[in-house]
């Protein structure tokens, strides 16, 4: 198991990126939050199988139809296995 924690710049606030983040961690069996960060990104912080982490890395990088996503940050945590679900969060600052 990994914990990935991950930002996402371009177009990703009001195009339903963190839902629909959510859902697609959901159908992989992955866990975390997503929330939006002030500064216009969106942060998450994801646990689950190496090969579903893949799967979500390579949709986070694209995101939902009308998301533009620029760069995408990615920095590996030590697991910590904390969460039961994946859930939206409100805005960090």
């Amino acid at each position: 198991m990994i914990r990935m924690r991950i930002w996402v710049s371009g177009r990703v606030q009001g195009v339903w990126y963190r839902r629909s983040a959510e859902a697609k961690a959901k159908k992989l069996g992955i866990t975390g939050w997503a929330r939006n960060l002030i500064d216009g990104r969106v942060e998450m912080v994801c646990e689950g199988t190496e090969e579903n982490m893949r799967a979500f890395l390579e949709w986070a990088g694209k995101g939902p139809f009308f998301a533009r996503v620029s760069v995408m940050e990615t920095r590996e945590e030590a697991y910590q296995g904390t969460f039961a679900s994946f859930e939206v969060r409100a805005f960090g600052f």
